[in-house]
């Protein structure tokens, strides 16, 4: 009779990042950790540390707060989800937040040019679409390394946007482009949508359970399923409860769903989707298979360019400006990419999930959303995201050396 076999902890991170919903655990505890240091510790401490205080300010958790961290996060969160595409396929794109700046540019000087919003939206969609393209098919044809492509689209898309902006600023003061920020919902079709998504959520994790039944294969235990129900349902109906108690929710937030919605069941209910992951995990292997890898590398760049103009377009919406340091001289690209990373995607290809990039965002959102709050410096900020970003990755590569070593 052979000895046991003790699993070490390496193993038992990599069996959980292989589950099915294991890769949002070390995500949503970054979160929870950061939510109850700035929202619990740090009030408690500063009443605790001030005699003439009279009460304890819940600043960072009041729904003002969260309002304000949910939009602050989204553009972010609109770029991370396109970004975490290409990482699928262990590629990089540097260059999707100068793209957002140059479509968000363009989309201004459109606008102020007498183009109708709405089609304006449209062509610098196109032009996003067709920027990633370019670049998709210099690393997938060409064979340069996707590193070496968009440090280059970087660069020069940051020229690009300092050309259609001369000043470095624009005003984007149209009702349509502002309201995809201004718009709330009314409060009871706030509520249900929530409703919706949680009786729609609901019926595709039993029906994939009949489903899985029905082809013998292997079932997730009802706790798991209902758990995961219940989860979903507090959550959906906590954050439409705190959005409502202070404004209502937001057009902007609903769209960034929707496309998450829809960018998630195409990367993992399709066959293009499937075959992202195979090429991700196994380039050779997949082309075996007959999977056209160069024409799924240029589609997956395509994504990453219509997301970065979509959030281009989100961001002249917030903003109610186009402006060089909020898109391509800032912090953007770093977040996102961070946001992607944060959020558990794989940088060696074929792990990740659009969903991830979200909570990603978030994580990054309410780490800079908390430190300002705090009166931290900027300097903070970076060191404090880079400790973050480290340690994600820290994870992911500890997590696949268990993997090379069994």
């Amino acid at each position: 009779m052979q000895p046991e076999h003790k699993l070490s902890f390496i193993d038992r991170l990599r069996i959980m990042r292989e589950t099915r919903f294991g890769a949002f655990v070390p995500v949503l505890l970054a979160l929870a950790a950061i939510w109850a240091y700035f929202g619990l510790a740090v009030p408690l401490w500063e009443y605790w540390g001030d005699a003439d205080a009279e009460s304890i300010r819940f600043i960072f958790l009041s729904p003002r707060n969260i309002y304000n961290l949910f939009m602050q996060s989204a553009v972010i969160a609109t770029l991370a989800v396109g970004i975490t595409v290409v990482l699928l396929l262990g590629d990089i794109d540097l260059s999707a937040a100068a793209t957002a700046g140059v479509c968000a540019a363009l989309l201004g000087v459109l606008v102020l040019a007498g183009v109708p919003s709405p089609i304006a939206c449209l062509i610098v969609m196109a032009v996003g679409i067709i920027m990633g393209t370019a670049q998709g098919l210099l690393v997938a044809y060409i064979g340069i390394p996707s590193f070496v492509v968009t440090l280059a689209g970087l660069l020069g898309f940051q020229g690009l946007m300092q050309k259609i902006l001369p000043t470095g600023n624009l005003n984007v003061g149209d009702p349509f482009i502002r309201g995809f920020a201004r718009v709330l919902l009314p409060d009871a079709l706030g509520w249900a949508l929530a409703i919706t998504c949680i009786v729609v959520f609901a019926w595709l994790n039993l029906r994939k359970q009949t489903q899985r039944k029905a082809r013998g294969l292997e079932l997730d235990s009802n706790t798991a399923v209902w758990g995961q129900i219940a989860f979903f349902s507090v959550l959906m109906l906590a954050t439409v409860t705190t959005l409502n108690a202070y404004r209502s929710v937001p057009l902007l937030i609903v769209l960034l769903m929707a496309i998450t919605v829809l960018v998630g069941w195409v990367t993992t209910s399709t066959p293009y989707g499937r075959s992202i992951f195979s090429v991700g995990g196994n380039p050779e292997s997949a082309r075996r298979v007959g999977i056209n890898v160069k024409r799924i590398r240029v589609s997956a760049f395509a994504i990453v360019g219509l997301m970065a103009a979509i959030g281009g377009i989100f961001g002249a919406s917030r903003f109610g400006s186009v402006s060089y340091t909020a898109f391509a001289g800032g912090s953007l690209l770093l977040e996102s990419i961070g946001a992607a990373v944060i959020g558990g995607t794989s940088l060696f290809g074929g792990r990740g999930s659009v969903w991830n990039a979200i909570l990603g965002a978030l994580v990054i959102g309410s780490l800079g959303n908390g430190l300002d709050l705090s009166g931290a410096s900027a300097a903070d900020k970076l060191m404090f995201s880079g400790a973050i970003l480290l340690l994600a990755v820290a994870i992911d590569a500890v997590s696949r050396s268990g993997t090379s070593e069994r």
